[in-house]
């Protein structure tokens, strides 16, 4: 059940303001820019490797949230923008297509691949094993989780029994990291962790500056993100644990993960793959080749 707080106005609009102006949506007040991917050649032999309905039809259908900035999240006219989104625009154009993008809900993403009504999901997707069972993942970066919390917190992300947790619905903090440290505190027989899911990361990190919530814990580029953008609000708290392989996910043992693999593995080779995580801050979770669920956990 996803759950949602309201936020006195004039509070949010405070913190919108301190947030470079994103809204509870996601979106943001600055212009999408013109992306790497607009000179970006079709790779051949990634283009030969996509299945037949696709290639005619010429439109790769990405699904996102877009609800998790800096990675996907909206712009004023409701487009997704974000360095997630840039590299998938490339590994469209690696692969000849056009992207049409389709904003959901990040729990409907993997069923609507497993039902063909998009061909890839681009969503900040922990690759796990969990998650194989349902669709492929081509791995495009190695990342990690990282709690946050208000300036001059004593929060501790390995001692947070009793504490109230924020966190994005779906992602891999709520329905793996959480429920196992509440468990460990319970076994222990202190006080449970309350989680508190929220759709978008934005209402994730109101909830720590309004004070409904004294910690959130998001992958590892998001957190950094929101403690910049709220600086002297937020601080990191913890070191990044639970590193794990982010990837765009994809039909189970289909043609198209192969396409995608080998269009990515074309971006780290021409250098446009680096260019997008360097733009991004990000570079130090950068791969050398295009890996297919390398999740190990």
């Amino acid at each position: 059940m996803k759950i949602r707080y309201a936020i006195p106005a004039l509070a949010a609009a405070a913190l919108l303001t301190l947030t470079g102006c994103t809204n509870a949506d996601g979106a943001t007040d600055t212009p999408k820019e013109e992306t790497p991917s607009a000179s970006i050649t079709a790779d051949e032999a990634a283009v030969a490797l996509l299945p037949a309905e696709i290639k005619d039809a010429g439109v790769l259908r990405i699904g996102t949230d877009a609800e998790y900035p800096p990675n996907e999240y909206k712009d004023n006219d409701g487009n997704p923008v974000g360095w997630g989104v840039d590299l998938a625009e490339a590994v469209s154009s690696k692969l000849g297509l056009t992207p049409e993008w389709e904003i959901l809900g990040f729990d409907s993403i993997i069923p609507r691949i497993q039902e063909g009504a998009l061909d890839m999901g681009s969503s900040s997707f922990t690759d796990t094993v969990e998650r194989q069972k349902s669709v492929d993942f081509v791995n495009f970066l190695n990342a990690g989780s990282l709690w946050a919390a208000p300036v001059g917190s004593d929060v501790d992300p390995d001692n947070a029994c009793g504490l109230t947790v924020a966190v994005q619905a779906g992602t891999v903090q709520h329905t793996d990291e959480l429920p196992a440290k509440t468990k460990a505190c319970t076994d222990a027989g202190k006080e449970a962790i309350e989680i508190l899911p929220f759709d978008g990361q934005p209402e994730v990190t109101n909830a720590v500056v309004q004070g409904q919530a004294d910690a959130f814990s998001a992958d590892l580029p998001v957190t950094g993100d929101a403690v910049s953008k709220l600086d002297g609000k937020l601080e990191t708290v913890g070191e990044v644990f639970d590193a794990a392989p982010y990837g765009f996910a994809t039909q189970k043992d289909s043609e198209m993960t192969k396409a995608v693999q080998a269009a990515l593995e074309s971006l780290i080779k021409d250098g446009t793959y680096l260019e997008i995580l360097t733009d991004a801050g990000i570079e130090s979770g950068a791969l050398t080749e295009a890996t297919v669920n390398a999740g190990e956990n």
